[in-house]
């Protein structure tokens, strides 16, 4: 693994030492991937594993200043672009709030050195008592107003920069075609990415969000403040003795279990608009993560779609939630009466106090003084080393949205996809392709060439590579050896979105989505998703309107899917599965058909490759014809066990063993007499 990193120019000859020996930052280490990637490797050459700790060196310090000059600027001007004022304001008030603390502790020693004034000269009196224990209130309502604002504006700033970061993180994904989230250095890199956009909302790596970097600012403010209180009142040998059992006092509460008796919250109730906003929300996040979805959603370009419905969807759920926490904060619980309590307890000793010439008030501020420098400084040290390793994880995420997807071409070889009267002309040349990770290759030298407006069947037995075929066919995965030309074009010189539009397919092992018959069939085609009439006539298409008919709800049945349970959310109404309805396997591949057929009767479409049952290529074959003339217009391709099926196609492909073994005609073949022949002449 080292040796492959150093051909990439990522480390210097002498990265490869154990941690105790000096490192040099490496000189090609220029954009925040390369820095993300040279914090992983190990000095054995071995890779640390998403989301684990980076160790504190001299190394990774370079590394990380590498990560805030090349990303930090980018990434910060866009969260102060969502809430310019506000954020500004967020950062203003949290170093004023910094200094309160300190400016307490002096006016609380301020009083009790007022009141041991007035106790022992005689003149001591209620309500000069009453009236420094008022000013005392009003100052801390003072506080706990300013408190409130500030934290209902850091809340609108952080749901701002949440929303922001989830839903680049989303885009990445859904960007990424196959051959790229299969390189496990990626899926790596976007786990930490994850990581990154979860730490938000109070649930990624260490509890901290990015922006929370403004605390270590407000720790280090604090700090100084108690620190010159300290030093402005220790003189004398006195002093230092008071400072010695200060230190003292201070240490052993820290080892003592504190018990609290945690406040009763209500249940959060969603109104159902909110239930359903989650619940969608829920199902976009699904599509987007889920690599078992993901040959669809890039075929039917449903990317931009599943973007706009979970924005939509997330925008309502944000809101819901910061209305919540507004009702279930309120102005009394922000007040702390706790050290101010502890200041009042310590006014009985000023009877004992009073030939001392030590001040009461100057021993109540050492005692809290020093507590907080403590308390503080292991805050400091642990959000510092927070930070440290969210430097990492915040690299992972800016890295991520410079991914260039594999399949992608370079802007000056791309070319726009050039439709044909008569369908795709289809011409493979020794196509070869291995899986990562496996010895044998899938595909061998595939050779084929298939006339626009022709149909192809391609049989073999399971593992022949057929499926690897389709999908290289359908530019969900790229080829190793060999060439691959559509209408005499280079595959790989297509936008793979643009060429995706005028292709569609039904899927072996097709999506079943925990939504609709509507959407199940709709998404399809996600432009014509709220057209009826579109979904109805793909439905008859794919003969598949007895199966809605007989849906409690038509086409607004909610579906149950195996391996993804519905969420249920106090206040919906009712539980989303009363609602839901089960289908059997084949029921299950009508719908799919419906799905490829919302495209298939588009002109545009030039080739079909189905895994289809023999009762619908009737209407395949009508499809694939000039509604006029009788041409064909399309051309087709179909993976199929079935030999009856095949012979109705004009050329049949029999794959063994990862290659194409015999090619031709129905009649060819069985003239040859060869493995297609026998393997006929057992199925009738």
């Amino acid at each position: 693994m080292y040796q492959l990193f150093k051909r990439r120019g990522l480390f210097p000859d002498d990265y490869y030492r154990p941690y105790d020996e000096p490192q040099k930052a490496p000189a090609s280490v220029d954009s925040a991937y390369d820095a993300w990637l040279a914090s992983r490797v190990l000095p054995r050459g071995e890779l640390l594993v998403p989301g684990a700790h980076r160790r504190f060196s001299l190394f990774n310090v370079k590394l990380a200043f590498i990560i805030l000059r090349t990303s930090a600027f980018e990434f910060f001007s866009h969260i102060l672009s969502l809430h310019p004022v506000r954020t500004t304001l967020m950062m203003a008030l949290n170093i004023v709030r910094s200094i309160f603390p300190a400016f307490r502790g002096y006016s609380q020693a301020l009083i009790i050195d007022e009141l041991q004034a007035l106790i022992t000269s005689g003149n001591f009196t209620w309500s000069r008592l009453l009236h420094l224990v008022a000013t005392e209130l009003v100052r801390r309502l003072f506080e706990s107003l300013l408190d409130s604002f500030a934290a209902s504006n850091e809340t609108m700033v952080m749901d701002s920069a949440r929303f922001y970061v989830e839903y680049v993180q989303m885009e990445q994904r859904i960007r990424l075609d196959i051959p790229t989230l299969s390189d496990p250095v990626v899926r790596d890199l976007l786990q930490e990415s994850d990581l990154f956009a979860r730490s938000f909302s109070g649930s990624g790596f260490g509890l901290l969000s990015p922006l929370d970097f403004i605390h270590i600012i407000s720790l280090v403010t604090e700090l100084l403040s108690h620190t010159l209180l300290i030093l402005s009142l220790t003189g004398g040998a006195t002093h230092y003795g008071v400072l010695l059992l200060s230190i003292f006092s201070a240490t052993l509460p820290l080892f003592v279990t504190w018990f609290g008796c945690p406040q009763a919250h209500s249940e959060s109730l969603y109104t159902p608009r909110e239930a359903r906003a989650a619940d969608r929300q829920e199902k976009m996040r699904n599509l987007a993560y889920n690599d078992a979805h993901r040959p669809e959603i890039e075929l039917f370009g449903m990317g931009d779609w599943i973007l706009k419905t979970w924005a939509s969807a997330r925008k309502v759920v944000l809101d819901s939630e910061q209305t919540q926490q507004m009702r279930d904060s309120s102005l009394i619980s922000k007040l702390n009466f706790s050290d101010f309590l502890f200041a009042l307890q310590n006014i009985p000793l000023v009877l004992l106090l009073q030939t001392s010439s030590a001040s009461l008030g100057s021993l109540t501020l050492y005692r809290s003084s020093i507590q907080s420098v403590i308390l503080t400084s292991r805050n400091l040290l642990a959000t510092s080393r927070m930070v440290f390793q969210g430097i990492f994880f915040m690299s992972a995420f800016c890295a991520g949205k410079t991914i260039k997807p594999q399949l992608q071409p370079d802007e000056e070889d791309a070319v726009c996809y050039q439709t044909s009267p008569r369908g795709a002309t289809i011409t493979a040349r020794g196509l070869s392709y291995t899986y990562p990770g496996c010895s044998e290759p899938a595909l061998k030298d595939v050779s084929f060439t298939l006339q626009s407006g022709e149909t192809l069947a391609i049989v073999g037995y399971n593992g022949s590579g057929k499926s690897t075929l389709a999908k290289i066919l359908l530019r969900i995965m790229d080829h190793d050896l060999g060439d691959l030309f559509i209408n005499g074009v280079d595959i790989r010189r297509y936008d793979p979105s643009d060429y995706h539009q005028h292709l569609t397919a039904v899927f072996q092992g097709f999506s079943k989505f925990n939504t609709t018959v509507r959407e199940n069939v709709g998404v399809g085609r996600v432009e014509k998703l709220r057209s009826r009439t579109t979904i109805e006539t793909a439905i008859q298409l794919a003969e598949a309107d007895s199966v809605v008919n007989s849906l409690p709800y038509g086409l607004r049945t909610l579906l149950e899917t195996p391996g993804f349970e519905s969420m249920s959310y106090s206040g919906s109404g009712c539980a989303p599965s009363s609602r839901q309805h089960g289908l059997s396997g084949g029921e299950w591949q009508r719908l799919s058909i419906a799905r490829a057929f919302m495209r298939a009767n588009e002109p545009q479409t030039s080739s079909l490759d189905a895994h289809a049952q023999n009762q619908i290529f009737d209407t395949i074959d009508k499809i694939s014809r000039s509604p006029n003339t009788g041409e064909r217009i399309k051309s087709c391709v179909f993976i199929t066990h079935r030999l009856s099926t095949a012979r109705r196609a004009d050329k049949v492909a029999l794959m063994k063993n990862g290659t194409i073994s015999e090619f031709g005609t129905h009649d060819e073949l069985l003239q040859m007499n060869g493995a297609y022949a026998a393997l006929y002449r057992a199925s009738v």
